[in-house]
């Protein structure tokens, strides 16, 4: 279902003088780069997606042509383990015309403008709405389908509007303030114990860890219940759900071949024993909710498994929400509300720290804010634009997610005078158009000034800034997302003064990113905070 790539959409500055090849921009995904290397094999795309040919001085020009994943002239880079981002401009491209021996899965179009990300996610957005399944995800979605990899239909309907409406809703997120503010006030307790004040310079914390634990938390208490305290069970099933989820298998490259299938079995089996193990896992969760509705009643405040389950009991929904569909619900919810501003929390703290007028700066607009009430709560969050810039610089600079997950075009049309064929799978790439030149002003740099006075925001409406997607497909929980992260950086910029540990220079921290659905920091932070006023 992944070959071949096709690049879409290329930037003037992309194209060389030859118009006959458009180069695609950005991050490779492992998934990608092993792809490519297969193709080396016979360097060729199925299938060619292409205007109607013209002819220039005899011979058939085409518009856009298959790239494969590498540096230009360095085809081995594909076999690296650690090369994980390949520069924008320097795909190499596939010669037009050729074909290869064997027969592949559906082509892939890789989409990376705003231009192209318009048409997909807006003009077209109707044809591009459903997901293509890979043969592991086809695995983990048996048992119970929830919303996030199931194809477009009423299915997805119904489940979008109970997430809409009755999740995560603005009110419903507005009724869990409290739980955030209690889950911020224990990780700032928790940095302030792990910080030994006695050494000078104080000893440094692992604060990717601790912003991983409080993301964690929040969102278990919110979704689970405060009773829920199996954190690290629940995290290796999201670092496990992740990694199945972006994982490619040789089936997936040659359907038609039975050898790849059996090569995968192996990987298949382990993806059944994972899904298994999860919901086990989720029925002891929901059978405990089930025992403590019987005995309280509706004394006790509703997490988002009661709600669900209340949902459930009252039968008023248009379709039959079964026990499956609720644990995969709440899985999703559970890996898809931590993961994501876990990363963006990491990021703009490595960015404050590299960048101290920044960190001056923020830290000066925080503490103006709260300077009367001497804690951070979420009503002072509005007073804090400064904040606010930088968290969309940094989802700039760092996307949570480099591609939008894959879509499907159900029928074939045209995008930007390209026919994209049917069942061809489409992936946005997020990465490359944030870091557009043509778009921003020193895109590799980290300015959060560049969002003052604008009008750019996160709802999928200004198409060079989606970290939360667009169109029907866009992230549901971009508001719980976004409250989590604001409520947890304003607090780590009050309640701290930070530094970087001895023979550290904000110039000397290592960035560098991992590749996979999110793209992590590789290495952990760790830094130096001292408290600048009495901790909550």
């Amino acid at each position: 279902m992944f070959l071949p790539i096709q690049a879409l959409g290329a930037t003037r500055d992309m194209q060389r003088e030859e118009k006959t090849r458009i180069y695609c921009r950005g991050p490779v995904a492992p998934q990608y780069r092993i792809l490519s290397s297969l193709l080396n094999m016979d360097p060729a795309p199925a299938t060619s997606l292409s205007r109607p040919r013209n002819r220039e001085r005899g011979r058939e020009v085409s518009s856009i042509t298959s790239v494969a994943g590498w540096k230009e002239g360095d085809a081995a880079s594909v076999h690296r383990v650690n090369v994980d981002w390949i520069p924008g401009n320097a795909a190499a491209p596939w010669s037009p015309g050729a074909r290869p021996r064997h027969r592949t899965a559906s082509p892939v179009v890789i989409a990376s403008t705003a231009i192209a990300a318009r048409e997909i996610m807006r003009t077209h957005d109707d044809n591009f709405s459903t997901r293509p399944l890979s043969t592991v995800l086809k695995v983990c979605t048996r048992y119970g389908a929830g919303m996030t990899f199931v194809p477009y239909g009423e299915h997805w309907r119904q489940v979008r509007k109970i997430c809409s409406l009755e999740l995560l809703s603005p009110r419903r997120i507005l009724k869990f303030r409290s739980i955030r503010e209690e889950e911020v006030a224990r990780l700032v307790l928790a940095i302030a114990s792990s910080s030994t004040p006695t050494p000078t310079p104080p000893a440094p914390v692992n604060l990717s860890k601790l912003l991983s634990n409080y993301m964690t938390d929040a969102t278990v208490h919110i979704i689970m219940g405060q009773c829920f305290r199996d954190r690290d069970t629940l995290v290796r099933y999201v670092d496990e759900a992740v990694r199945l989820a972006s994982s490619l298998t040789m089936a997936d490259l040659f359907p038609s071949w039975r050898l790849p299938r059996v090569m995968c079995a192996t990987t298949l089996h382990r993806a059944e024993v994972f899904v298994e193990s999860v919901m086990e896992f989720m029925d002891r969760v929901i059978s405990e909710h089930l025992e403590k509705r019987s005995c309280q009643g509706g004394d006790r405040e509703e997490d988002l498994i009661d709600v669900l389950l209340r949902l459930q009991a009252e039968g008023n929904l248009e379709f039959e929400l079964t026990t499956s569909i609720i644990k995969a619900i709440i899985f999703e919810l559970l890996a898809g509300g931590s993961e994501a501003p876990i990363t963006t929390l990491q990021w703009a703290m490595a960015e404050l720290m590299r960048n101290p007028d920044v960190m001056s700066r923020a830290q000066a607009e925080v503490r103006e804010a709260y300077k009367e009430k001497m804690k951070v709560t979420e009503e002072g969050l509005t007073n804090l634009p400064y904040l606010h810039c930088i968290i969309k610089e940094t989802q700039r600079l760092h996307t949570p997610g480099p591609f939008v997950l894959p879509r499907e075009c159900q029928e074939q049309c045209q995008i930007l005078g390209y026919d994209v064929p049917k069942r061809a799978t489409v992936v946005v790439n997020i990465w490359a158009i944030c870091r557009d030149a043509e778009i921003w002003d020193e895109p590799e740099k980290f300015m959060p000034d560049r969002f003052e006075g604008s009008a750019i925001e996160h709802k999928g409406n200004h198409f060079e800034f989606i970290p939360f997607g667009a169109g029907r497909r866009i992230c549901p929980g971009m508001n719980f997302a976004l409250a989590n992260m604001e409520l947890a950086l304003a607090s780590l910029l009050f309640y701290f003064d930070w530094s970087l540990p001895e023979d550290v220079l904000p110039g000397d921290l290592d960035m560098t990113e991992t590749m996979g659905l999110t793209a992590r920091r590789k290495e952990d932070l760790y830094v130096c905070a001292i408290p600048f006023v009495q901790l909550p």
